[in-house]
């Protein structure tokens, strides 16, 4: 999460959430509110740390008694947005550190199944899953059967076992069993955003139980359109590592009538900051259906080299059908992306088996 997004809890807007609920709580301390978040540490939080900031001191100047609090919340939440601009996480933030008591834990679904709507409860109801793994994960599954397309969303998307920014959620990558009856009834759910959650979980899974994921994919691929989708987009990790069952259950098997021709390289050299071209050609003997990527043999701060795959397209070409392509890729340093000069190399795989590489040097 950038500092753009995090650069959004400044004062204004955190001006703007004292005085909504000073509209509907009036004895709330607007002044102290804002002093007491926004102090000498603020700028060096980060966005999830800011979040959490917020959440305490809400805790802090909304009344101590945890239903009324949540009353005051559920009167302006609904201006803040919609859970796709990630703009109001304290709300689910707040139920997360304060709605954990026994007395509180049905106020505390009903308001995080609320919030979801306006600002993704996903993160918040991770608290719970590690802590009451086997309730919470009944109340995710009964989530998953909602009318509302964002708590469905929220029982996929919370449980997922590395979800990014979140918890992790270490029993459930030793042993993904308890997350499998959600999954199943959310395999050919109508809403796209559901849908890219479950084929998001199901990455996850992925990596930790590949062949799980596979014996998943062969059941139900084939069957519907949606969970076709979810099937193909969980499984892009297990493409990218070029598993032959994965390949062959969407068709991309072992291509031998498939050539790749004239691979050259726009430049042997280039320096960081700088992009790398390539074209080439791939020419089909038989009817035949292609995945094709690429893969940049990066040299890392030790001098050893890792490689990291890009899609490229996923084609069928008829008999002795022929088409060309020309690529370019960036070296500019980018975020967490740091380059290293030395000896690179671009190799070109066609249904996950390397056909050509090319190696270039990258300058300081």
């Amino acid at each position: 999460m950038g500092n753009a997004i995090k650069d959004r809890y400044n004062y204004e807007s955190l001006r703007k959430l004292a005085l909504d609920i000073k509209s509907v709580y009036s004895d709330f301390q607007t002044d102290g509110f804002l002093q007491a978040t926004i102090d000498e540490t603020w700028e060096a939080r980060e966005l999830k740390d800011r979040i959490t900031r917020i959440s305490e001191n809400l805790g802090k100047y909304l009344p101590a008694d945890f239903e009324t609090a949540v009353g005051i919340m559920d009167q302006i939440v609904m201006n803040y947005g919609s859970w796709l601009d990630n703009y109001a996480g304290f709300f689910p933030g707040f139920v997360e550190l304060y709605g954990r008591d026994e007395a509180n834990w049905d106020i505390s679904m009903a308001a995080l199944a609320r919030y979801t709507q306006y600002a993704s409860s996903e993160f918040a109801v991770r608290w719970f899953i590690i802590n009451h793994e086997e309730r919470m994960m009944k109340q995710m599954y009964a989530w998953s059967k909602d009318e509302n397309e964002c708590i469905r969303r929220l029982a996929s998307e919370g449980c997922r076992p590395a979800l990014p920014w979140g918890q992790a959620l270490t029993g459930f990558k030793k042993d993904p069993a308890p997350i499998l009856p959600i999954l199943r009834q959310l395999k050919a759910d109508s809403s796209l955003h559901v849908r890219k959650s479950v084929a998001n979980n199901l990455n996850d899974i992925s990596k930790t139980h590949p062949n799980l994921v596979m014996e998943l994919a062969k059941d139900w691929y084939g069957k519907n359109a949606y969970t076709d989708w979810i099937v193909k987009h969980g499984c892009r990790t297990l493409l990218k590592k070029g598993s032959s069952e994965v390949l062959a259950l969407f068709g991309y098997e072992c291509a031998p009538s498939v050539e790749v021709q004239d691979f050259r390289l726009g430049e042997t050299a280039i320096s960081i900051g700088e992009d790398v071209t390539f074209s080439f050609e791939i020419l089909a003997e038989e009817a035949s259906k292609i995945r094709l990527e690429y893969g940049i043999d990066y040299v890392k701060a030790s001098g050893k080299r890792n490689r990291k795959l890009f899609k490229i397209s996923e084609i069928s070409l008829g008999k002795n059908e022929r088409k060309a392509y020309k690529k370019k890729h960036s070296f500019a340093d980018v975020g967490v992306r740091k380059h290293y000069p030395g000896i690179h190399s671009i190799a070109l795989i066609v249904n996950g088996t390397e056909r050509d590489t090319r190696d270039f040097r990258l300058n300081p």
